[in-house]
């Protein structure tokens, strides 16, 4: 079945959208020695997607990873999440927001030791309740209303509004006019300028998020054998008559807290001493 021209143009604003934003992404991964991984090939993975798996290993395919330690040849450690996506009726609104938050907090749970920024770029028309459901899961929203978008195309003399009843060859109308822009990327310019407060905010929180820096670490070697007691009078017991200095027992773990200036928190357990190392490593 041939693609409808509703569909495609909703295509063509949906990867406006990564157009827009994707050179703010790369400055700021730039400046501060950091990988954006985005749609295209990449010799550190196979295909042109950006493909992540879970914690259950569900592939999940995004449209920009930051990345610490990170380049063109090695997989990094993923210190943001984003997502972009485009919807013109609010009917479809909440049912986006479930799909986009279901593809990124297992991603986000399983990477929990590098506490990622999780963060989405929203175009059209989402109902305040869709929105309110992402910043309720600590999701970063930036979010351009269908007014704006419509602004942008019009300053390109591109009528780029539409309803359920447009007909298709005003469709094709509309496309033949963007395929006739001789340089897109001004479009996207024009739509993260109308909306330049929501963007620049936007890019605060992914800063504050992955350049909070580490206020302390803390380090608990731990020794000796593990008991595992079922009743908290015999867990009583038992701390009241353990001998605490009589024994030398070797290292079990090592159990890893961070502590940054925000308030967040990471902890991590490692068996082996040189994994513990290389933890720590990513954050030097």
């Amino acid at each position: 079945m041939a693609e409808s021209l509703s569909h495609k143009f909703g295509q063509i604003i949906g990867d406006l959208l990564e157009l827009a934003l994707q050179p703010h992404l790369q400055k700021f991964a730039d400046e501060h020695k950091l990988f954006l991984d985005k749609k295209g090939s990449r010799i550190a993975r196979p295909g042109k997607k950006v493909s992540w798996f879970d914690g259950n290993n569900n592939k999940h395919d995004l449209d920009f990873v930051i990345e610490r330690g990170g380049s063109e040849e090695k997989i990094g450690v993923p210190v943001a999440f984003i997502e972009s996506a485009w919807r013109r009726y609010t009917k479809h609104s909440r049912n986006k927001a479930q799909e986009i938050q279901s593809a990124i907090i297992p991603l986000a749970n399983k990477y929990h030791g590098s506490s990622p920024f999780i963060g989405v770029h929203l175009a059209g028309e989402f109902t305040s309740g869709a929105l309110t459901q992402l910043e309720s899961l600590n999701f970063a929203v930036l979010y351009f209303p269908y007014s704006t978008v419509i602004r942008a195309f019009a300053k390109f003399d591109i009528d780029a509004s539409f309803t359920e009843s447009t007909e298709e060859a005003e469709f094709r109308s509309k496309i033949d006019s963007w395929n006739a822009l001789p340089d897109k990327s001004e479009v996207a310019k024009e739509l993260m300028l109308i909306n330049k407060t929501e963007v620049d905010n936007f890019l605060v929180k992914l800063m504050n998020s992955i350049l909070r820096f580490i206020d302390r670490i803390i380090i608990l070697p731990l020794h000796g054998n593990e008991s595992i007691i079922s009743t908290a009078t015999e867990a009583i017991d038992f701390i009241s008559k353990y001998e605490e200095s009589t024994t030398y027992l070797p290292v079990r773990k090592y159990e890893i807290i961070i502590r940054y200036n925000t308030g967040d928190r990471i902890e991590a357990s490692f068996i082996n001493k040189n994994d513990a190392i290389g933890f720590l490593q990513t954050y030097i």
